[in-house]
């Protein structure tokens, strides 16, 4: 396996259904990809190349591979770092209204017990400084090095609500964009990937049940752990977002919104907002 052999790479957004994307490309015979996120052009670089070539299939055997990464779209050395060693991949961004990005951000953090119940702290535009949360949503900013340095024709910018609306459609360009031939939608790929609407031990109790891990590993998905499970596991009732916050998110995103239609060609007044 070598650098060569890689054909693309999804490169983000986080929240924005990339893993739909791996899962749809991931039931094509035709087509390698490794199951977890690598980061290696982001955050694993000093494991050097040997670690990230073994991640892949030793011979692709005429496969179209690549690897989805959510975090190199963030990472200020990636853009670099892939186009040092990747220069002829094919690049995939699919992309989600910025507001309700950083709140499904939020509600992520606020599932895992990594933020208070405080919204307004973590996500008010002018007193925040997460950002993870925020910053993260300036894509126009994320994408330029990437436009740069591969150009206009190597990059396919789609958005979320392409999976939602007309999922076949959303395929089908991805798969243009890399020289796929055509294929019907896996169906058993297409629900939602990621509920953070099921039932969750909560955080403190989880910390405090975390030296059980290793013994309970085993017996995951069996009936008897998934009653256990059952008696102490919670609906997490999340912060709402308030109109307002959405209106202070909406002003503080719209230039990023105006300046990724100019890089995608694409009207995204909808994300604007009912004030717009």
């Amino acid at each position: 396996m070598q650098f060569n052999d890689i054909d693309f790479v999804i490169i983000g957004a986080a929240k924005s259904a990339t893993t739909w994307l791996q899962k749809q490309l991931q039931s094509d015979p035709g087509v390698h990809m490794p199951d977890p996120e690598l980061h290696y052009f982001s955050r694993e670089y000093a494991r050097g190349q040997d670690w990230y070539l073994s991640q892949f299939d030793t011979d692709p055997a005429g496969r179209t591979v690549g690897e989805k990464s959510n975090s190199y779209l963030y990472s200020p050395e990636a853009a670099a770092r892939l186009h040092r060693h990747l220069p002829h991949v094919k690049l995939v961004a699919q992309l989600r209204n910025p507001v309700e990005r950083a709140y499904s951000g939020y509600c992520m953090l606020f599932r895992r017990g990594e933020v208070g119940s405080d919204i307004t702290s973590y996500l008010d535009p002018a007193t925040s400084e997460n950002m993870q949360l925020l910053g993260s949503g300036n894509f126009a900013a994320h994408l330029k090095p990437y436009i740069e340095l591969f150009g206009e024709e190597r990059l396919l910018v789609l958005f979320f609500e392409g999976v939602m609306s007309d999922p076949d459609a959303q395929m089908a360009l991805v798969r243009s964009h890399l020289g796929l031939p055509s294929r019907a939608l896996a169906r058993d790929g297409g629900g939602k990937v990621k509920d953070k609407t099921a039932p969750l031990v909560p955080p403190i109790l989880r910390r405090r049940l975390a030296w059980m891990k290793p013994l309970a590993r085993p017996l995951r998905g069996t009936s008897a752990f998934e009653s256990l499970r059952g008696l102490i596991a919670r609906k997490v009732q999340y912060p709402p977002l308030t109109e307002d916050l959405r209106k202070r998110l909406n002003d503080y995103y719209s230039p990023s919104i105006e300046a990724l239609e100019r890089i995608s060609g694409q009207s995204l007044r909808h994300w604007y907002g009912p004030t717009a």
